[in-house]
């Protein structure tokens, strides 16, 4: 994941936010908030992984798939742990 580390703070960064919005949906639960505030909370937090993804998966198909020095044995390999993951996360 090297090449990831031109981003890493932006990334950390959406890590961080990302906490932020689960801790905001932990405390509504506990403070036993209105459902619709709940739900607010949890659809924000999806959008700020959904973001994270659509970054790293943009990085991986850039260097482990379209990269133009790649063989094709490399980018067979870099398309399919990209299958493998988007299939993970789509479930």
């Amino acid at each position: 994941m090297s090449h990831l580390t031109a981003n890493k703070q932006q990334l950390v960064n959406r890590v961080r936010r990302i906490a932020g919005q689960v801790e905001a949906i932990e405390r509504a639960l506990a403070e036993e908030a209105d459902c619709s505030v709940t739900l607010q909370r949890v659809a924000a937090a999806r959008g700020v992984i959904n973001g994270l993804m659509d970054e790293i998966v943009e990085e991986h198909l850039r260097e482990h798939v379209a990269r133009p020095d790649l063989s094709d044995a490399q980018r067979a390999v870099g398309a399919d742990e990209l299958i493998a993951v988007i299939r993970r996360y789509i479930k």
